[in-house]
């Protein structure tokens, strides 16, 4: 990973993490109007809308400067093309935080997800010395519990029936890795 702090980008082999820009709110409307995506995320709306769009990535800036959040739009090196979304929270008082991430469906099992993932959690404990970074997923999204796997975070407990979403309760995982363990 290559961090160019002064640009807030993180480069790795193929992608560039970038912070998202107003005009990029055209293709994050087209890739989360989607079902699949928000069936599997916790806060996404659906249908959604370029207002969604635009009112989520309004405080990016202002959350990446404020060291509360870091919002990266996932991006192809070479071409720029979009292909989702990766946060990382920031709990300064607890020196830890949470990622968060959505590919675009038709980009699923490119890996794009483990390389932003992996990634990220570089960007937690060595640019900001985070303790511990942990993550969550429904239970039925078992691609998403396969990503935190593959880039060493470890099971650490299931919130029974703790989401109601579309009448039903889901069940929440937990996921979570250590500075000490990361590497």
């Amino acid at each position: 990973m290559i961090y160019r702090k002064k640009e807030k980008k993180l480069e790795t082999n193929r992608l560039l993490l970038r912070l998202f820009k107003e005009s990029d709110a055209r293709e994050v409307t087209r890739l989360c109007n989607n079902y699949n995506i928000y069936k599997n995320t916790l806060y996404l709306p659906y249908p959604y809308s370029m207002d969604d769009a635009l009112s989520w990535m309004k405080n990016h800036q202002e959350n990446f400067n404020g060291n509360k959040a870091y919002e990266f739009a996932v991006t192809d090196k070479v071409t720029g093309k979009l292909y989702g979304a990766i946060a990382l929270t920031n709990h300064q008082k607890f020196n830890h935080g949470e990622i968060a991430y959505w590919i675009g469906e038709e980009y699923w099992g490119n890996g794009y997800a483990t390389e932003a993932a992996k990634t990220i959690l570089e960007f937690a404990f060595v640019e900001k010395n985070y303790n511990k970074v942990f993550a969550r997923y429904f239970d039925l999204n078992e691609a998403s519990g396969k990503v935190l796997s593959k880039i060493g975070m470890k099971k650490e407990g299931v919130l029974r029936e703790h989401i109601l979403k579309e009448d039903q309760y889901i069940d929440l995982v937990y996921y979570g890795i250590l500075k000490k363990e990361f590497g």
